[in-house]
């Protein structure tokens, strides 16, 4: 017996040690992702002290987890959320702890009892309009969940409205906060090591909505061409293009081809599941795969220059080549800087600190306009089977809003 408990002890004490340095991986992992909020320094970060008040509108986005369960750090507080869905709402009061008195059916209900500095958006992309529409003359700065809008004609009242009212209107995308995307432009653009951009490369999406698991109250929209504008072309294309238009800093592409597909017309019937666009600008392609039938989720990104590449396989784990003749190397992106580390800080930071938006940043709305216009330039050439000449659709357009306006 005591050879037996002595044979079981020495197989446990193995099992352990086995498993330390899978164990510390893991953890260095999380302590590399937990970075940006663990070490920030609030009065260096926000030296007013007092944190940005901040209404939630819609919980139908699941996104909405990101700022529901973010860690309470001291720059934002939610004073209130919009969601007539009750049986929602409660379940993600049980979830995340905030009390159901901080609830309201509308926005008119919140606005009555509480009025926020900001407002960030995590209802139907169509729904972004009213958001806007109503916040926006009240002075109130507003953050959407990507993209920006459900339409070209959505995204140019919403802007007016923005414009005319002197708010912010940002535009959210996960792949805004990766270390290894910022790492990649700082190579391309402050120390020239690839040479200039020749090509890009966007691969976008997952296995598919249903796959994954999204709930019945983000599927009832997320599969509405009215309520999303689309589906994998609207819910991933947006993605690459919205980088192509920092890295490109905001250049137009002179024109635009987009091929969608339904692969599974039984799970997603009324609108597309697969979109491939293909941007040509004067000297730069730029290859956008958005897809809801990736084998595995995927947000990567590759930059090829004149002299070299940069490939970003996720927000951290990079490979770069400046040479061939001196090879391609691996790295770990360190994350964004404390305080402009994920939408939040970042949002508190440019209301309370007046933090500068950059041009055609990823979160502008010079950026997210121009996203705007290669997503409907790309439904057209989808619809009509051709390639579509930026200058001469644009054009058109503008002209057949003008003459509807005037009758």
């Amino acid at each position: 017996m005591k050879k037996v408990r002595k044979g079981y002890c020495a197989l446990l004490f193995m099992v352990i040690l086995l498993s330390l340095p899978a164990c510390n991986n893991m953890q260095n992992k999380e302590a590399i992702a937990d970075r940006s909020t663990s070490s920030i320094n609030k009065d260096s970060v926000y030296p007013q002290g007092a944190p940005l008040k901040v209404a939630v509108i819609g919980l139908v986005h699941t996104h909405v987890h990101w700022i529901l369960g973010r860690e309470k750090i001291g720059d934002i507080e939610i004073v209130g959320i919009v969601e007539p869905n009750r049986e929602l709402a409660q379940q993600y009061s049980e979830q995340h702890g905030y009390s159901m008195d901080i609830v309201f059916d509308s926005m008119q209900d919140l606005y009555a009892t509480v009025q926020p500095e900001a407002v960030t958006a995590f209802n139907t992309i169509y729904g972004h309009l009213e958001v806007v529409e109503f916040f926006a003359p009240k002075g109130v700065h507003i953050m959407v969940e990507k993209p920006l809008a459900v339409n070209w004609e959505h995204a140019q009242k919403m802007a007016a409205l923005a414009k005319k009212h002197n708010v912010l209107l940002l535009t959210n995308y996960e792949t805004s906060w990766y270390g290894s995307n910022q790492h990649t432009f700082d190579l391309v653009h402050r120390k020239n090591a690839i040479g200039s951009i020749q090509r890009m490369v966007f691969h976008h999406g997952h296995p598919g909505p249903i796959e994954i698991g999204c709930n019945e109250e983000f599927l009832e929209w997320l599969t509405d061409p009215v309520l999303n504008g689309g589906g994998a072309l609207t819910d991933f294309g947006c993605y690459g293009a919205n980088l192509a238009t920092r890295f490109l800093k905001g250049d137009t592409p002179e024109k635009v081809t987009c091929i969608t597909r339904q692969y599974k017309p039984e799970k997603y019937p009324k609108v597309d599941d697969d979109a491939t666009l293909i941007l040509d600008y004067k000297n730069t392609q730029v290859i956008i795969q958005a897809s809801w039938n990736w084998s595995h989720n995927r947000k990567d990104m590759e930059v090829y220059g004149k002299t070299g590449y940069v490939l970003c396989k996720n927000g951290e784990d990079m490979e770069i080549m400046e040479s061939e003749e001196n090879g391609p190397v691996l790295l770990k992106a360190q994350p964004l800087p404390t305080g402009v580390h994920d939408p939040f800080a970042y949002f508190a930071k440019v209301v309370k600190n007046e933090h500068p938006v950059e041009v055609f940043g990823v979160s502008s709305l010079e950026n997210n306009l121009r996203v705007m216009q290669i997503l409907e330039i790309a439904k057209h050439s989808a619809t009509t089977g051709k390639t579509v000449d930026w200058e001469s659709y644009f054009t058109a357009s503008e002209l057949q809003v003008r003459n509807s306006e005037l009758q």
